[in-house]
């Protein structure tokens, strides 16, 4: 199907649903690489006039990409919902966008509207938005998922403690582990990078974190992001595993890429899932994405970086995940050129993902050869933290000196829970007060509470 329109005296016309989509995205230099960006604002915009007008249902008759070349559209529509797609199902995406921002469009009805959602409707709906419009339908669009901690709920921001180390080191580990503990953060997961993924290291790593959750009796949960083959592996050998990690990304080639099948992510879940190892829930999966993998792999099939991004959603919400988080400026500048880009796009992900039922994080990062800075994380945090995001990436120093790139430090979270009146998640909260590190007024003491001294020595 070609869809064309006239603006300013100038014909422009989209072959089909994949140039349309491409085409009406908002600057990024990941589509200007890739061959797929409008050519000029012009052409943006007459985009988007035509996108406004298409009806939210043709997203169900043409693939962007095609269904029988790729697993993850078939997993999109195999697996949609048409009863809970039906209240919207006459609406234009234009419409979709009016919609969600009435007084109708509220957190129930957002709820059960998700599993009628595919990505490619989000992500059209999304590059019709101003900022202010993705955090005012972020902000009222809830998913709540548990394990030892409830992640999710209004009000609340949780982290996730990042305690990574260039050699593995324990001691740094846990130098870094306990930094974070003193700023109140780890609630949303303890998470290493490990430097390698031999089974024996992930399984110490595994065993660290452990130990330190028991001695101190902290509801925290842990996950070391190795590959989901070693996870599987150290399943079968009874490692205290809470959680199963994958990078995934929107197509099966770039899936593939990543060494990593559907049937792979449904084996892992299901064996991390018989464990019960949680208190308040039993989700225990974590996925993190990033626009630009796709092109990175070079399987994008000349679709946009965003859309591919939300179909990376359509993987991680067939497997019930605790957490995903979009690594939003962590691929560099050659994706999302500076801190504007990385901005959009993390506000984003973040709406893409909750209004498709995911619970949705942002590592709000950037590389040091972006055109970013401090500032711009600052920005994305606040917005973000409007927003009603579920979680977000804290290193110690805002300086992850494993990964070399920038994320958020303990302390800037801290800031924003102030600012915005946020709180922990509502379980390590209570942990928090019990050890001493929040006081009445919820703020974090200067001196050291002995469980954490002991930790210490």
């Amino acid at each position: 199907m070609t869809w064309t329109t006239t603006l300013g005296g100038h014909s422009y016309g989209f072959a089909d649903l994949r140039e349309l989509l491409a085409k009406a995205t908002p600057a990024r230099s990941g589509d200007v690489l890739a061959g797929v960006a409008a050519e000029s604002a012009a052409e943006r915009v007459a985009a988007q006039t035509v996108l406004a007008d298409l009806p939210l249902a043709h997203f169900l008759d043409e693939a962007v990409v095609p269904y029988e070349d790729d697993d993850v559209t078939r997993l999109i529509l195999d697996s949609h919902d048409a009863a809970a797609f039906a209240p919207v199902r006459s609406l234009t995406v234009g419409g979709f966008r009016d919609w969600l921002l009435s007084w109708e469009a509220h957190t129930t009805v957002l709820t059960d509207l998700a599993p009628g959602l595919t990505p490619e409707m989000v992500a059209a709906v999304s590059k019709l938005m101003r900022v202010g419009d993705l955090v005012a339908v972020g902000r009222k669009t809830r998913v709540v998922t548990g394990l030892r901690t409830t992640i999710g709920l209004e009000g609340r921001l949780a982290t996730r403690l990042q305690p990574n180390h260039p050699t593995d080191d324990p001691v740094g580990i846990t130098a870094s582990l306990v930094d974070g503990l003193l700023h109140g953060a780890g609630d949303a997961v303890v998470g290493i990078n490990p430097a390698t993924d031999r089974p024996s290291t992930v399984r110490a790593l595994l065993d660290l974190i452990d130990d330190a959750r028991q001695r101190l009796g902290a509801p925290i949960q842990s996950c070391v992001l190795t590959h989901v083959t070693t996870t599987l592996e150290l399943l079968e050998q009874g490692a205290p595993v809470d959680l199963v990690f994958q990078s995934v990304a929107g197509t099966q080639a770039a899936n593939r890429g990543f060494g990593v099948t559907l049937d792979q992510l449904r084996e892992a879940h299901a064996a991390a899932s018989e464990l019960h190892r949680g208190t308040v829930g039993n989700n225990v999966t974590y996925f993190e994405t990033g626009q630009g993998s796709a092109l990175s792999a070079d399987a994008h099939h000349d679709v946009d970086e965003q859309t591919l991004e939300a179909r990376a959603y359509a993987v991680c919400r067939a497997f019930d995940p605790l957490l995903v988080n979009t690594v939003v400026g962590f691929i560099g500048p050659e994706y999302l050129f500076d801190g504007k880009q990385i901005l959009r796009a993390g506000l984003e992900d973040h709406l893409c993902g909750k209004l498709l039922g995911v619970p949705m994080g942002v590592d709000v990062c950037y590389t040091n050869h972006a055109e970013a800075d401090a500032d711009d994380t600052d920005t994305l945090l606040l917005t973000l933290g409007a927003a009603g995001c579920s979680f977000v990436i804290t290193v110690p120093g805002g300086d992850d000196i494993m990964l070399n790139y920038q994320s958020l430090s303990f302390q800037d979270v801290l800031q924003v829970r102030q600012t915005l009146g946020l709180r922990p998640a509502p379980e390590f909260e209570a942990w928090l007060g019990s050890v001493g590190l929040l006081d009445d007024a919820g703020r974090v003491p200067q001196l050291v509470p002995e469980p954490i001294r002991a930790l210490m020595g």
